[in-house]
This record gives C-alpha cells, structure tokens and sequence, in this order.
C-alpha cells in the first residue's frame, strides 16, 4: 500500500510534464492572431464560472451521455450475448448489423434529425447507437470465446439456458463486456459532443463551443475544449478503476 502511495505521486509528476510543455508552447506563442494568452482563457473560464454557463452546459452533456450510455449500452450487451449464444440470431442479425457499424454515428444525424426533428431524441438515439455498437462486439467475442469445458461442466449439471447465462457465460466474458462498455463510453461521449456541434440545439459542451465559434471567442472555445477533455479522461480513468475492482479475482487485471 505505501509503495503505491509513492508511486503514485511520481506517475501524476510524469504525466503532468506534457501539459506543461504545451502551456510553455502556448505562452510562447501568445502574441500570434490565431493565439491567446492562457491569461485570457484563465479569465474566460471565471467568466463561465460566474454566470453558470459552464455548469450548465457540463451537467447537459453529461447527462445526455450517460442516459445514451445507460441505454446504449445494456442493448448491445444483451444482442452480443444472444448472437454468441444462438448461431440462428447471429446469422440473422450478424449481417445488418456489422453493416450498420460501418457507417458513423454522426453520418446517422441528418437522417435521424429528418424522421424525429433536430432536438434532444435525436442526439440521445445517436449516442445509444454510438454506445450500442461496442458493448455488442465485444460481448459477442466475450462469449464466443468461452472454453467449451464450461458448457460442458453446466450441461453435467442440467444447468438451463438463464443458468448457463448467469454462472458460466457471463462471469467468462466478463473482462470483454466491461472493454466494450469501456469503449463505448468513449464513443458516447464523443458522439455527444459531435452532435451537439451539429445540432446547436439546446444547452451542452459542443454548443457552447460552437456559439464561440460564432462569437469569435477564441478564449471560451478553448476552456470549453479543455473541460471537455478533462472529463473525458476523467470519466475514463474512473470507469478504469472500476473496471479493474470488478476484475480483481483475476490475477492478470489487478
């Protein structure tokens, strides 16, 4: 435990060491039209603080991805574990699918905006679809790659379909549908923010950085960018840990 704590600290040091040299670049850069000093975007982001736009805005994307995540993501682990488990569904769904994927998300926005209207509905059907699409691959690979003397063991047992779900097939693939919901958090929250940018409707991270756009706002684009690239690793690192505290019975993830 005290080794970790050490470590710790030296792992925050080295990874601070990139930022910093890109401040430095920044600074040094300053005076160029297509620049502005981080003293600026420092007061920009006091500005946001103080009227509430920022907070708004954070707590709308945060939102929006999470609910697209919530319901993203459960659907494509249920249709990954259903093509692993039944070869029939797979063959009928496989296909459509896997050419569906091929498409990205935010190319599915004019269409879907054309059935539903631009607005929330529209941005949250992009983000499932965005979160949807990796939790199914990977839960698929996670229970295909089962070792057959599993099965066997629950077909020794007279285990029923949900019983060889529950005991063997989920535990199994386990490590892989926690990578799929790992990526597709990324893919939410990058998609959230993609169609915001496209949509401008309502409050959120990517309308505020079009709105800055629009303004000439250089300082506000770039604190808006920057707390969206703060969450994002954030979020990441969280689910991480995570991760890795639902996988500490096995010695090769802690």
């Amino acid at each position: 435990m005290s080794a970790s704590l050490f470590r710790w600290p030296v792992r925050l040091a080295i990874g601070l060491v990139a930022p910093l040299l890109l401040i430095l670049l920044w600074q040094a850069n300053a005076h160029s039209a297509t620049f502005t000093p981080p003293a600026a975007v420092i007061a920009a982001l006091a500005e946001l603080l103080r009227s509430g736009d920022l907070a708004r805005d954070t707590l709308a994307t945060l939102q929006r991805a999470f609910t697209g995540l919530t319901i993203g993501a459960p659907l494509g682990v249920a249709a990954g574990i259903a093509m692993g488990i039944w070869k029939p569904v797979d063959r009928l769904l496989g296909p459509l699918l896997h050419a569906l994927r091929q498409v990205p998300m935010i190319g599915w926005l004019p269409l879907i905006g054309l059935w539903f209207g631009v607005g929330e509905g529209t941005e949250l059907i992009v983000v499932a679809m965005s979160a949807c699409f990796p939790s199914m691959l990977n839960s698929h690979a996670g229970v295909a790659q089962v070792e057959r003397r599993y099965l066997e063991v629950g077909g020794i047992y007279r285990f029923t379909t949900l019983q060889r779900i529950r005991f063997i097939l989920l535990p199994a693939a386990m490590p892989l549908v926690l990578t799929g919901i790992t990526q597709a958090l990324a893919f939410a929250w990058i998609s959230t923010i993609g169609s915001e940018l496209l949509t401008g409707a309502g409050s959120g991270l990517g309308v505020a950085m079009q709105t800055a756009q629009v303004q000439q706002r250089l300082d506000v684009m770039l604190v808006v960018i920057s707390v969206t690239a703060v969450l994002g690793f954030l979020i990441n690192q969280l689910f991480r840990r995570l991760r890795q505290s639902l996988l500490r019975w096995q010695p090769s993830q802690s």
